[in-house]
This record gives structure tokens, sequence and C-alpha cells, in this order.
């Protein structure tokens, strides 16, 4: 029986899954070519035959798995507008729920990576946050000239907790909230 192919437009869809997964558990430290070729079974070769470079492999994932994450928030995009409060009480409580940690704490790695110079980071953060902003702004029930306001800092508080939580505050952001 001869071998069925893999069209490399699924090959490279697989892999993308694949190397989120590794990324969600593992953090962008191991998103070099080597441990993400270990991780899929392959050789670094060989990632480099679906993916350009190591920072079109890297984008790649990290689009990936902003996809997933939308993906979870947008059953938040059903809900009725809601006051600064109320929305600020349950965004903190999911981005701090166990199903989210994963992607929160790469969120967290991304932006030290920003901060430090990478332009990649920076730029594919930017982008992250920016959506998340905008929904943001489409939760909030407040009046239009001060949504964009009020959504900033929604986004504020909700970044505030996560960076509390990975600092081994989450007891009192939880009874803040």
């Amino acid at each position: 029986m001869s071998e069925v192919s893999v069209p490399a437009s699924d090959r490279r869809a697989a892999l993308r899954e694949g190397l989120a997964d590794h990324v969600l558990a593992h953090g962008l430290a191991s998103a070099s070519l080597r441990p993400l070729a270990e991780a899929m079974g392959t050789s670094d070769r060989m990632l480099l035959y679906y993916f350009k470079d190591k920072a079109d492999l890297v984008g790649a994932v990290l689009e990936t798995i902003a996809g997933r994450m939308t993906a979870l928030l947008a059953q938040l995009q059903a809900l009725q507008p809601q006051p600064y409060d109320v929305m600020r009480a349950r965004l903190t409580s999911m981005m701090l729920d166990d199903a989210l940690w994963p992607y929160m704490r790469l969120w967290l790695e991304l932006a030290s990576r920003a901060a430090s110079g990478d332009a990649m980071a920076r730029t594919t953060g930017e982008g992250i946050a920016r959506g998340f902003l905008a929904l943001c702004e489409a939760l909030l029930d407040t009046p239009r000239p001060t949504r964009r306001n009020d959504a900033t800092r929604l986004l504020i508080a909700v970044e505030g907790a996560v960076l509390l939580k990975s600092l081994g505050l989450a007891d009192e952001v939880k009874q803040t909230l």
C-alpha cells in the first residue's frame, strides 16, 4: 500500500496547532527551532520547509494562539453591554481562570519581550492588545464620548490583575473583586 501524501498546507496547519500547544505549555523561551522540532517529532530543517524562517514560524504560532484566545473570548460578544464595574469583575475573573492562565502567562512573556525591545513581540502584542481593547469597548454600556477611555481603564484593570496573579497575589485580586 502506498503512503498517502498530506498537502503542505494541511501539514503546516497541523504543525501550527502542535507548536501552539507546545508554546502555551512551555512559553516563548522554548520557541527555538531545535526544541520546537523535537516537540513535533521532526527536524529543525523540516520546520523551515514549512516556515520561511524562525520569525515566520513564531509569528504563525502566536497568530494561532491569538485565534484560540479570540475563540475563547467570543462568548463575551454574546453578552449585552454592561456597566464598567460589572465588566471589570467578569473579565478579570475570566482572565485569572485556570483555563485561560496559559494564555495570560504567555501574554506576560510577550509583554516582557516587547518591553525589552523585541520588535516582533511589540508588533504582535500591540495587535492583540488593540483587539482586546476593541472588545472591551464593545462590552461597555458607558456613553460614547467616554467609552474608549473606559475601555482603556478596563484593560488596565484586567492586565493589572493578571500581573498581580503572576506575582503570587491572586488572593488579593480575588478579595478585591
